[in-house]
């Protein structure tokens, strides 16, 4: 198994006897099993999961080939009698996903407990053949959902009855739900690159922008794309063509071997040549797995700006201009790197959709 032969790799170097992790990702990473108190621990020679009596029964149905335990009582206090109990002295653990209270009562004697900041984030970010397939399946239900979107549409409609409709089409084709609240945001309110979904009315002759991502086993997808409900105006056309090609320029850059700060560069300059380098407010784009947001950002001033683009690594490009009180536009796929270059996963066009 991929995962664990490279984390017991890595406890070997690390000269640890094994890992307790404790956030959620991570276990439904690791193991596919979700449930809200979960545990897993990694030593170099087996893999545990620890839940409690509410997901056991299940655990043990799903989970083959691993060692599932059942916490009794107090969760932390039976945690550490447990490792104690296999043996573990060196134990690391997810110091930037747990609390401060979660810290003070790991401590033990017996135990050297030693924090890490993203353990997995290297492991995570690249996808094996199974990740990937399920990540193609999100990205195609997604596609035909947003596609029957486009026949759903129309003015009078509220910005909460469309995402309504994302959310009953997500469910209704198998998905999990949403990888995160959908943006749907009408006129000047596209300007707003997290403007939360309201019950404000669509309206003909304005601009909508529809970011939105659902979970397919276990799996999160991330797609934008902003449409004209009508006819475009110029000014509106004018931006939106340069986010298009702004995106396929990014799109270009993506090859094995190039830095990722250089995908999020090619993006930025050009917009910034086009007059537009002010309205152009985060980066272009962030990794996505089992979270929406993950390692590593796109971003050519940001600590990965000098990872190497490898083979098998999924990021979003989605460069936007947003322009206060007006409108903006945010063009977004998920890239798949395969073969030595990037691959939209999305088989939406980039092209202008006018109602």
């Amino acid at each position: 198994m991929r995962k664990f032969q490279q984390i017991r790799e890595r406890l070997k170097k690390e000269n640890l006897d094994g890992f307790l992790f404790s956030s959620r990702a991570s276990v439904e990473y690791l193991s596919g099993f979700r449930s809200t108190n979960a545990y897993c621990i990694a030593t170099r020679d087996g893999s545990y999961l620890l839940t409690d009596s509410r997901y056991y029964h299940r655990a043990l149905e799903e989970l083959k080939g691993w060692n599932v335990v059942k916490i009794e009582k107090d969760t932390l206090k039976f945690i550490k009698g447990f490792v104690k109990d296999l043996g573990l002295k060196k134990v690391g653990y997810e110091k930037d996903r747990v609390s401060c209270h979660f810290k003070e009562r790991l401590r033990a004697k017996s135990i050297s407990w030693v924090g890490y900041e993203g353990f997995l984030k290297d492991l995570r970010a690249i996808k094996d053949k199974d990740e990937i397939e399920r990540m193609r399946k999100g990205v195609e239900l997604s596609d035909r959902i947003y596609l029957n979107l486009l026949e759903f549409l129309r003015p009078g409609l509220t910005e909460l009855e469309v995402r309504a409709f994302l959310v009953h089409e997500f469910l209704k084709g198998g998905a999990l739900g949403e990888s995160f609240p959908a943006i749907v945001a009408c006129g000047p309110a596209s300007a707003i690159p997290h403007w939360e979904t309201s019950t404000n009315r669509l309206e003909h002759g304005k601009p909508l922008l529809i970011d939105m991502g659902l979970v397919w086993e276990g799996y999160c997808t991330d797609f934008t794309r902003t449409i004209f409900l009508g006819k475009a105006d110029e000014e509106f056309k004018r931006v939106y063509t340069v986010v298009r090609d702004a995106h396929l320029f990014a799109l270009e850059e993506v090859k094995v071997g190039k830095r990722i700060g250089d995908v999020d560069r090619k993006a930025r300059e050009y917009i910034q040549d086009k007059g537009f380098g002010d309205y152009f407010t985060h980066s272009t784009g962030h990794g996505v797995g089992v979270e929406i947001h993950e390692f590593p950002r796109v971003y050519k001033d940001g600590p990965d700006a000098e990872v190497p683009i490898e083979e098998g690594m999924v990021f979003t490009i989605e460069p936007g201009i947003y322009l206060p009180g007006k409108f903006g536009v945010r063009l977004e796929n998920m890239v798949l790197v395969e073969g030595g270059s990037g691959k939209p996963l999305s088989s939406v066009s980039l092209d202008l959709v006018e109602l």
